[in-house]
């Protein structure tokens, strides 16, 4: 909550002054701040610690600024005066028109102190500006109630977030008429504000609607494994598919069809994005939401669960000036995540960073980013093509995923560009036999690979509940075959803060193959996969069972979690 630009002190003054917070908890605040590094502004500390409220706070500034202090409600505007600026503008920089008087322009902002804001509405609409003050929750509010408003502000709607909340919703519809017009009255609104709202406060990664034979049921992906949320009566199950596509700016006529859209919801006063995909199935339309939280998710390397030789062999090859940089596995282990991170660690003034992308899952500063549109031609190899005229000196492939494609890549890596991208394989040598499948010689291979890393994600024992235990007598025989030796074996006996799983949040399993001389000179004279992983071993390569054991006997996961997730590949070391 970006308030104002005052010396902390003086606004903890004024809020003492109106009787809004106390001396000490002023000085408990100072001191949070303090440990935090000064990376959020105090009035955000304030209602972070529940010491005041954003409203309480705007009031103080605005009294300072002698601006007037405004409770928005959105029919004492003039909706016609709102395209006065863009509504992009309006929604980025949260800087509302509320009406215009005989040439005077009044406008809701959450800084009063913004000067450069006030100056540059009073140039785009040519208008004398007038301002109030109102709290970003009440602007946003108000934005999202404007007609073909792009934002939803979902946690806004929900006073409580228990069952008690469905068993209300389900009482309050009773006859399904008009789909099109319950999917926008506020029991439906609120149904699916809770799904929403819920799933982020579990850190779920994805949303399951789907209609069963006597129900609509919710499921979350919570830590990659899916969990019942909770059961509403069937006959809702248009209505909130109904709903979901309004959000998205999808055919809610079209009930054949698989569609798909994309949703910006505002949650806690941060943007998330939602992108939705609906299919029909015999008992109705199926919807599944991916849920993309920025704040859920680390985009540091060092946070990625990389043990340290992994770390420090992959960071040298992501420094390396030209060449391309690898990472495969399965759907939903991680690879973006893995390429955002290294892009962030590689990302500087200095250089031109530049990515072709389907979709953009998160925005990153100092880095020019593309979305490939193929309905307009604008498909993966042509965005790269043109994106070489750019004069990038880094690049990141969102996919590849066809000859074309890979050839464009290696000839970007073997004119002086360093690329990173990712491959759908089961290992790191793998790789090299999937490019030449796609029809690329093994001598460009050689020539313009640097290294392959192969990842997986396992669950985290839950610190709140992890204990030591036996595991089967199968088990322990399984590993002494492989040449593993466990003294101590972990798990979670499950709590409220894992939700009684025994796991909370997940880490890489990685496997790391450096593209060396003798590798290249495989790769063109010999490149069978069995005589690419016998080289890559001989080199001392960590194998993903290797590294899931090693994270096993550290206590970090459980044993029947590597089986689960290696699978085939957990024999090789």
């Amino acid at each position: 909550m970006d308030t104002a630009i005052l010396a902390p002190r003086r606004l903890g003054s004024l809020l003492i002054d109106k009787g809004y917070l106390s001396p000490d908890d002023l000085q408990s605040a100072l001191e949070h701040q303090k440990r935090e590094g000064r990376k959020k502004l105090l009035g955000e500390i304030l209602v972070e610690l529940e010491y005041c409220s954003e409203d309480q706070i705007v009031e103080c500034l605005a009294a300072e600024y002698g601006v007037p202090h405004a409770r928005l409600d959105p029919r004492l505007m003039d909706q016609k005066i709102v395209d006065i600026l863009p509504r992009d503008y309006v929604e980025k920089n949260l800087a509302l028109p509320l009406f215009l008087v005989r040439g005077i322009l009044t406008i809701a902002v959450s800084e009063p102190s913004n000067l450069f804001l006030i100056d540059e509405v009073r140039g785009l609409t040519g208008q004398r500006v007038q301002i109030v003050a109102a709290s970003q929750k009440d602007i946003r509010r108000t934005i999202a109630s404007l007609p073909n408003s792009k934002v939803f502000v979902i946690d806004d709607i929900i006073e409580d977030s228990d069952t008690a909340d469905v068993t209300l919703i389900e009482q309050s519809i009773e006859d399904i008429g008009d789909v099109e017009e319950i999917a926008g009255q506020s029991p439906i609104i609120r149904l699916v504000n809770y799904i929403i709202f819920n799933a982020v406060k579990e850190g779920a990664s994805d949303i399951h609607i789907e209609p069963a034979e006597r129900c609509m049921r919710v499921r979350y992906r919570i830590d990659g494994r899916l969990h019942k949320a909770l059961e509403v009566p069937h006959h809702l199950i248009n209505a909130v598919a109904s709903r979901v596509k309004i959000m998205g700016s999808m055919d809610i006529s079209e009930r054949r069809l698989p569609q798909d859209g994309r949703v910006h919801v505002m949650l806690e006063g941060r943007k998330i994005d939602l992108r939705v995909s609906t299919f029909p199935t015999t008992n109705g339309e199926k919807t599944v939401i991916r849920v993309l939280d920025t704040r859920a998710v680390s985009l540091n390397l060092e946070d990625l669960g990389f043990a340290e030789d992994v770390l420090e062999a992959f960071r040298a090859n992501i420094d390396a000036p030209n060449g391309i940089v690898l990472v495969t596995g399965p759907t939903g282990s991680g690879k973006s995540t893995t390429l955002y991170a290294a892009l962030n660690a590689v990302s500087s003034m200095e250089n031109n960073v530049c990515t072709v992308e389907d979709p953009i899952e998160y925005h990153l500063p100092l880095i020019n980013q593309f979305q490939v549109r193929t309905k307009i031609g604008m498909t993966f190899p042509k965005a790269l093509r043109t994106l070489l005229r750019q004069d990038p000196d880094i690049i990141m492939v969102g996919e590849i995923r066809d000859e074309e494609t890979a050839r464009t890549a290696i000839q970007a890596a073997l004119t002086g560009h360093l690329v990173f991208s990712t491959l759908h394989t089961n290992d790191a040598c793998s790789a090299i036999t999937r490019l030449i499948n796609m029809g690329i010689e093994p001598y460009l291979i050689g020539a313009a690979l640097n290294m392959v890393l192969a990842q997986r994600l396992v669950r985290r024992i839950c610190p709140k509940c992890r204990a030591s235990y036996e595991p089967a007598r199968t088990v322990r025989k399984a590993l002494e075959r492989m040449g593993y030796q466990f003294t101590e074996f972990s798990k979670g006996l499950g709590c409220k803060a894992c939700r009684n799983t025994g796991f909370r949040g997940r880490i890489g399993v990685h496997e790391l193959l450096v593209i060396s001389d003798e590798m290249r000179d495989a790769i063109v004279a010999d490149p069978t996969i069995g005589n690419l992983r016998k080289i890559a071993k001989q080199a001392g390569m960590i194998s993903l069972g290797h590294d899931g054991f090693r994270k096993v006997r550290e206590g970090i996961t459980t044993v029947e979690e590597v089986f689960h997730i290696v699978g085939d590949t957990i024999g090789s070391r």
